[in-house]
This record gives structure tokens, sequence and C-alpha cells, in this order.
């Protein structure tokens, strides 16, 4: 099969999955072919008017029939135009509801490869463009043919040498059309593919603004962002480049034919041969073939570019996403947490983690210490499924965690990252974030994980309270207040595994000592995971384990680490005397 046939299958199968509403689309068309059939009886209405034409013979009769097909078209087409609009909306939000599905449930190594902004992109502007051929080019596509074929016949039938004449215009017409219509889809392909890149550049220069700022990095951004622009006006001069021959083209064709038609026709009248009333409609059913010529052009264009839509809608619909829902539902308290050889790389030329082993008993605090870089960040993406080993076994109990839903072993897992991550909103619904029925929350277990955290007070202090909204990535909170809100974030849900990511790194050491007492609070009772690079937060763990280089060179107390492992020595000494 031609990859041209394969593109319009794929198209195909992309525009039926959306369960088209067919019944709205049925009707939109034939109120199309409706209309079109209607302004097909104009002309020939027109001819009997001017071939009857005069004060005294005026037909009446006449002039309300031409009124009523005139309210009549109006009508049927505009409830066409709406049900086929009303048919591409709903192809494009189903589309953009199953990329979104689609995207939420992708596994993070996508997004570790692929720009937020570029994701973005695809879930609006691509779908826009299948949205654009559905309700827009293919409806205009079948009245044209249907427009030619009636206009064609009836003037055939009326006088087949002047049609014949008038004919000569379509393959010139066509000759000129088809190859400027490709060249438009090729360079409007380019330019979507120029708007997504476009796009996730300044969404990720923005999202990132305080760090442009403080790197006095505005000239790099602008001249960035002038580049990308500059790339979005060339490719714009191009089409407009086309557009600008399409409309002088197709003007200088419908003149030349209607000066030659309106030249042999008048000749015609002179002679007694044809009526005024056959010229003037053989005029009209000249501008129903050529207008719907012009469109074709700008069809075949959009069905370029939806088939370039469509092969990265695809390519997005068609990548494994995590599992979600699917495994074993079960609970992970008070059973140990093993790895056995575990090994893992983002690629063949990258070996982040190698053979790691240890065991987590119920309730223990297990520390990771080494140098940076060395993967511990990598072993807590492992730890909550984010990424896949390569090599070995994680396991809860006797149980492979692959084997547990998603939901269920994420579900079960409190995280409290060094960035405090932070959505747009209220402090009330980053409380909330991701539980179910999160509306049905009393207040009164709202403020008492914030008081267990040492969040409430300064919530209290907020006018707005636990409706206090904290800005884009929570801006308006200090880090020590968005930890708090972390921390009692993973309060409200209980887990059973805690995972803490260097929490109080980034704190100064009034905001430090506060959450690190809220933190001591979270882990009583619960097995739990730290790294930190402040040893003095870890002194107290269960074990602690050293890795360098992915791999674990040292394992036991602080105590036991001080005594046998030499530059865990060094960095206690550094740190603790």
């Amino acid at each position: 099969m031609s990859k041209e046939k394969s593109n319009i299958k794929d198209f195909y199968a992309l525009i039926k999955s959306t369960n088209i509403p067919k019944l709205a689309l049925t009707f939109g068309l034939i109120g199309g072919v409706l209309t079109t059939l209607v302004g097909l009886t104009i002309p020939i209405l027109t001819r009997e008017l001017v071939d009857g034409f005069s004060l005294a013979s005026l037909s009446w009769t006449l002039i309300i029939s031409i009124g009523i097909v005139f309210i009549l078209q109006a009508i049927i087409d505009g409830v066409s135009t709406y049900l086929l609009a009303m048919v591409g909306q709903r192809i494009v939000a189903r589309l953009r509801e199953r990329m979104w599905r689609k995207l939420i449930r992708m596994p993070v190594s996508y997004f570790d490869k692929t720009k937020s902004g570029e994701a973005v992109s695809r879930v609006v502007n691509d779908t826009g463009v299948v949205k654009e051929l559905i309700s827009d080019h293919f409806p205009q596509f079948i009245t044209g043919i249907i427009s030619i074929i009636g206009a064609v016949t009836i003037l055939l039938i009326m006088d087949w040498k002047m049609t014949l004449i008038m004919l000569l215009s379509v393959p010139i017409t066509i000759a000129l059309m088809v190859p400027l219509g490709s060249r438009m889809a090729k360079i409007s392909r380019g330019l979507q593919d120029e708007t997504a890149t476009f796009t996730g550049d300044i969404q990720q220069t923005i999202s990132e603004i305080r760090l442009m700022k403080s790197s006095t990095a505005e000239g790099f951004e602008e001249k960035k962002g002038v580049a990308g622009i500059n790339n979005l006006f060339s490719f714009g001069l191009r089409e407009s480049k086309i557009i600008a021959l399409v409309g002088p083209l197709m003007y200088l064709i419908i003149m030349a034919v209607v000066v030659v038609i309106i030249g042999y026709g008048g000749i015609r009248v002179a002679d007694g041969s044809m009526s005024t009333g056959s010229l003037v409609a053989f005029l009209l059913y000249l501008f129903q073939i050529v207008m719907p010529i012009t469109s074709f052009a700008m069809f075949f264009t959009q069905l370029q570019k939806a088939k370039g839509a469509t092969e990265r809608i695809q390519h997005i619909l068609n990548l494994p996403e995590e599992s979600g829902q699917e495994g074993v539902q079960a609970q992970v308290a008070n059973k140990p947490l093993s790895l056995d050889n575990v090994s893992f790389a983002y690629n063949e030329q990258e070996p982040v983690l190698d053979s790691i082993s240890f065991v987590a008993n119920p309730g223990e605090m297990i520390a990771f210490a080494g140098p940076s870089g060395g993967g511990k960040t990598t072993l807590f993406g492992l730890l909550e499924r984010f990424y896949e080993p390569v090599e070995g076994e994680i396991r809860i109990g006797e149980t492979p965690i692959q084997e547990l839903s998603l939901h269920t072993w994420r579900s079960q897992i409190g995280y409290v990252s060094q960035e405090s991550a932070m959505m747009a909103g209220t402090i009330r619904e980053n409380l909330t974030y991701g539980l179910e029925n999160p509306g049905e929350i009393p207040d009164e277990k709202l403020w008492a994980v914030a008081k267990m955290s040492y969040a409430d007070q300064f919530i209290k202090d907020f006018a707005e309270g636990l409706d206090t909204k904290v800005g884009e990535r929570g801006v308006k909170l200090s880090g020590g207040q968005k930890q708090r809100i972390s921390i009692a974030r993973a309060f409200l849900r209980d887990p059973k595994i805690l995972m803490m990511d260097e929490a109080t790194a980034s704190l100064d050491s009034q905001s430090e000592s506060i959450v690190q007492q809220a933190l001591t609070r979270l882990m009583e009772g619960r097995t739990t995971f730290v790294i930190a690079h402040r040893l003095s937060t870890i002194v107290d763990a269960d074990k602690i384990i050293f890795i360098e280089k992915g791999r674990i060179t040292g394992s036991g107390t602080h105590q036991e680490l001080v005594s046998t492992h030499e530059l865990y020595r060094e960095f206690a000494e550094q740190q603790l005397s």
C-alpha cells in the first residue's frame, strides 16, 4: 500500500474512532446538497424573468417564486452550516479528549524527551486542522462537485457549443491550481511543525521566568524568540505568496471566460439564436462552476495538512501508556520493600544504576547518601514507577511492584520533594489534589493536617485562609511554606511508604527546623526513604546506603559507616564536626 493511501486510510480511521454524530453529518450534507440544487434553479428562473421582462407582462408569481427559492436556500444553508460545524466541533472535542487522556497517562520518560509546549500544540493546533477539514472544506468539496455536475448538465442541455467553450477554462484552472495546492501543503505542514516548536520554546521560557530574569538571559531569550518568530514569518510569507498567486490567477481566468462568453453570447443574441435570459443564465452557471474549482485547491491543501496532523496525532495515540488501574489491588502496609540487583539506564550510553540491592523493613528509615549524580533521585523514580528497571526486580513483600496497579501503588506513597511542586489554585485545592471527591473533605480535617505540618499558623494569617490562591507553581508562598503544605498533603493521604528527596535542602535554618519537625512527625510508623546531602538529617536512620556512580559502596548505620567507609567519613567530618 502506498504511503498516500495509507495516510488517507489512517485519517479515515482516526475520524471514525471519534464516533462521528452520523445523523447530524447526514442532515448537514443533505442540507448542503439541497442548497446546491436549489441554487441550480436560480439561473433558470432568472432566465425566465429576463426573457419575459416588461412592466405589462411582469409575472408576480415568478418574482415570488424566486424570492421563496432565495429564502429556502438561506434557511437550508444556515441549518446545514450549523450541523456541519457542530460535527466538526464534536470530532475535534473527542480527539482532544483522547489525546489529553493519553498524554496524562504517558510515562514520565515521554516528557523527558518532549517539550510540554509541543505536546500542547498537538492537542490544540493539529486537532484544529482536522476540524477545519471536516466542518468547512469537506462539505464545500461535496457541494462543489454537485454544483459543477448539475451546472454542466443543465448548460449542455441549454447550449452545448457555448458550454464547451466555457469548459476550456476548467483544465487550465486545474493545471494552475494543483501544483500551487501541492506547494501550499508542504509549506503548511512546515508551518505546523514550526508552530509546535515555537510554542514549546516560549512556554518553557515563560514557565521558568524567574530563572531567566535572575540569569539576566533576556537577551538570549529575545534572540531565540525572534528567530522563532522570523521562521514563522518566513513560512507565513511563503504561504502568502501562493495565496497572492491564486487570487489574481483565478480572477484572470474567470474574467477571460466571462469576456469570451459575453462576446460570443452577444453575437448569438444579436443573430437571434440565443435569448438574453439564456446568456444571463450561462454567466450565472459559469460562476457556479468556477468558484467550486477554486475551493478544491484549498480542500486538497487542507487534506494534506490534515494527513500530516493525523500522523502526529496517531503517533501520540499509539505510544504505550502507563497501566493505571490494571494489576493487583493490594495494601503495602507492614510489608518489607526489597530491591534485587536493580539496574537502570536512560539509554545504552547512560547507565545510571548498577545492581542495586537492599531491603527496607516496615517502619524503617532508609537514607541514601553520596556524591551528586550518583543515581539517588533516579532510584526514587524507580520506586515511584516513573521508570522501569532494565534488570532486576523491586518487590513489596513477595509481590513485584510491576504486578500492582499503578493507582494502588502510588496512592500508598507520600512524596515530598525539594521543589515542593504546587498547582496554580488555592491552598485547599493543593492539599486535596488527586484525591477522590475532594469537595467532600471537611475543613476540620484540612486544618488538622495543616496543624500536624506546622502550616496552620501561616495559613490563618492569610485573609482567605484555605482559599488563598498560591499563584503558578506556588510563587506567592515561601519555600518553607510550600514544603509544609506538601507535608500536609502527605499527611492527608496517610501514606504507608514515605519518600523525601532532599526535602529541606533549599530552606533557611529557621524554615528547615520547622519543616524537619513536621517531617519527623510524618515519618512516625511509616517505611521512609530519604535522600539528603545534609548528614545531620539522617544520622538517626536505621540504615544509610551510600551510592557512588550508580553502585552501592557502603551500607549500615551512621556509626558503622563512619568507621568503615572512607568517603562517608570525609562527608561526616566536613558536615558534622
